[in-house]
């Protein structure tokens, strides 16, 4: 099993970043034959170079400014009724204080006014392969379409006179965001660490997905707001306690589900900043939310079956029964890194 060492061992090496992807929330406007595309994202976020242009380009350079405008026709496509749609003003807005976000606005003028609406999305190219971009597609008096795009997926085409749900692409975000998230595996393991047999493992999974369903889809629904810089310091700390008490009170575990219940309430406001940002009206949110939600849960089952069975099979006396409180004791750390480094942030 020496496969399951290392790859708990590279899990536990992840820059203490908590989601590796940098994601892109953009809006599509769609009137007769006129688009209006805006991207926003956090400039830190992105790349090297791309930083300093996206900075400078909101600064009023016009250098930079142009770089980033021919980066936008190229990356950003749309056609409309089988004929290209035709870039036009480009816009920057955003400062370096604050919230660092940057919006970049593109007007498009389509020579068709109605059918099929083709869009490419070429973004990945230009701010790195981590990158994605979820989009909200809004036609005027219809339902908006929501779409992600990464180096993977780069065209979509929608039938504007029908809307779409977007299932499928918010199943896929919702599952991409707990498996590139760090913290909430580790905390996973932590939980599940002195797990012995299935129902233990299944009260405590069972206990965590409730909690976190709840929080999540009250804060994605606006009904609570905590910022983020409170519930990410708390995340790091609900790692730190609960590996700290494998190690310093194993026999309390047979609380473990009240625990995972208790501190699934602050992962599931974590778990709600991939969508709060978004901005979608609120029946887009409603159907964005139950598709990240089951996204959520299909990543967090499929960690869950990959992990455990030969972790309680190693973690078995005669073998390496110490395992464990090992990983028990990573987890601690990486929790201190990142709790350190949230409170300081």
């Amino acid at each position: 099993m020496r496969w399951l060492l290392t790859a708990l061992l590279v899990l536990l090496a992840v820059p203490a970043s908590a989601h590796v992807t940098s994601t892109g929330l953009a809006v599509v406007e769609v009137d007769g034959g006129r688009l209006a595309y805006r991207l926003t994202l956090v400039a830190a976020e992105q790349e090297g170079e791309n930083v300093r242009l996206l900075e400078a380009a909101v600064d009023g350079d016009t250098m930079a400014a142009e770089r980033m405008a021919a980066a936008m026709r190229q990356a950003a496509r749309f056609a409309l009724g089988g004929e290209a749609c035709a870039p036009g003003r480009i816009r920057f807005q955003g400062s370096r204080t604050g919230d660092g976000k940057v919006v970049m606005e593109m007007a498009l003028a389509c020579p068709k006014a109605a059918g099929a609406l083709l869009i490419r999305d070429d973004w990945s190219d230009v701010l790195g392969s981590h990158f994605q971009t979820v989009m909200s597609v809004r036609p005027v008096e219809r339902p908006s379409v929501e779409l992600v795009f990464n180096a993977e997926r780069r065209e979509a085409a929608i039938d504007l006179g029908a809307g779409r749900t977007g299932w499928v692409d918010f199943i896929v975000m919702g599952a991409a965001h707990i498996l590139s998230g760090p913290d909430h595996l580790l905390f996973l393991l932590a939980l599940l660490a002195l797990a012995k047999g299935f129902w233990p493992i299944v009260r405590i999974v069972t206990g965590f997905t409730i909690a976190h369903s709840i929080t999540l889809s009250l804060a994605a629904l606006g009904v609570v707001d905590v910022s983020g810089r409170i519930v990410e310091p708390l995340i790091a700390a609900t790692i730190i306690w609960v590996a700290l008490e494998n190690l310093l009170a194993p026999a309390q575990t047979r609380w473990r589900w009240l625990i995972a219940a208790v501190f699934g309430l602050v992962h599931g406001l974590g778990f709600a900043s991939g969508l709060t940002e978004l901005g979608l009206p609120r029946e887009a949110m409603v159907r964005a939310l139950v598709g990240f939600n089951v996204g959520v849960e299909l990543g967090q089952l499929a960690f869950v079956a990959v992990v455990m069975p030969p972790l309680v099979w190693l973690a078995r006396p005669g073998r390496l029964a110490w395992l464990p409180q090992v990983l028990s004791v990573l987890v601690a750390v990486m929790g201190a890194v990142w709790l350190v480094e949230r409170v300081l942030a």
